[in-house]
């Protein structure tokens, strides 16, 4: 119809709050755009869950996603890339929602991890979950078979930062014993790949501790340039966004305890409502 607004958002989901660092570039690159972000902080972390739980939880989100208008989500959580993405896009989009679509994180960063290496060997730091599903090992090896990958799990890492305890020294310790479990699997890592959401908030230590001719690389703006290329390449989804510059944030845990944390990672204050 003649005159007709699209309201459609873009709906982001995370396990918790990792998720806003992602949402934060994208936001940055695709400012007019209608948003709606999903902390599913009332069941995170997801890193050490079985793989049906995750898919569950994860599908459960989306779906409430969904419901409230969004056409296109962005998976803005590895663990749940990892672990329910594929089978979302497989089966349960076709069978159920032909016409919305579920992106994840993991994909666009393997696509591009080449421009930042010299060397051909890559770290990944990740949850359990991310590095125990491999999936990092098997999209950069499609992409890139030269390529040789170095997993590191961080289990400590997420919940020092979401305790807001990741830039005191009591922390020091494990994110230097991670550092160097990752570095001591091979001389010749040039790259490091952030493979948590979470884990761009430690990059002020993490640029002290690896030396300054490995590339650390955190994937908001590469999730963020991504999704214009999507946007670009599909728009029979495109045209159904909104861009009123409209953004809510809602939580299936505490919204004020929400709101007090999420500054932290979205660099400004909100105001979250309940899922």
């Amino acid at each position: 119809m003649a005159g007709k607004q699209n309201f459609s958002p873009i709906g982001i989901f995370d396990s918790g709050y990792g998720g806003l660092t992602v949402f934060r570039s994208i936001a940055d690159r695709l400012p007019d755009y209608n948003y709606i972000y999903l902390g599913d902080n009332a069941r995170s972390p997801y890193g050490d869950h079985a793989f049906d739980t995750i898919y569950k939880y994860t599908l459960e989100c989306v779906e409430w996603l969904f419901a409230k208008g969004c056409h296109l989500v962005i998976l803005a959580c590895n663990t749940a890339s990892a672990k329910a993405l594929r089978t979302i896009q497989q089966r349960d989009l076709p069978a159920k929602y032909p016409d919305r679509r579920v992106l994840g994180v993991i994909r666009p960063t393997a696509e591009v991890i080449d421009q930042y290496t010299s060397t051909k060997q890559v770290g990944v730091m990740g949850t359990r979950g991310t590095v125990n599903s491999k999936s990092y090992l098997l999209e950069i090896n499609k992409f890139f078979p030269d390529i040789q990958v170095y997993q590191q799990s961080c289990p400590m890492w997420v919940p020092l930062i979401e305790n807001n305890e990741h830039l005191e020294p009591g922390a020091d310790f494990f994110i230097n014993e991670y550092c160097r479990q990752l570095l001591k699997q091979s001389a010749d890592i040039d790259c490091v790949l952030l493979a948590c959401t979470h884990y761009p908030l430690l990059l002020p230590k993490l640029k002290t501790i690896f030396p300054d001719y490995i590339n650390i690389l955190a994937q908001g703006d590469i999730v963020a340039n991504s999704l214009v290329d999507y946007l670009a390449r599909h728009p029979e989804i495109e045209q159904k966004l909104g861009k009123q510059c409209e953004r809510s944030f809602y939580t299936s845990g505490d919204p004020i305890a929400f709101d007090e944390h999420a500054s932290i990672f979205f660099g400004e204050a909100l105001k979250s409502g309940k899922m």
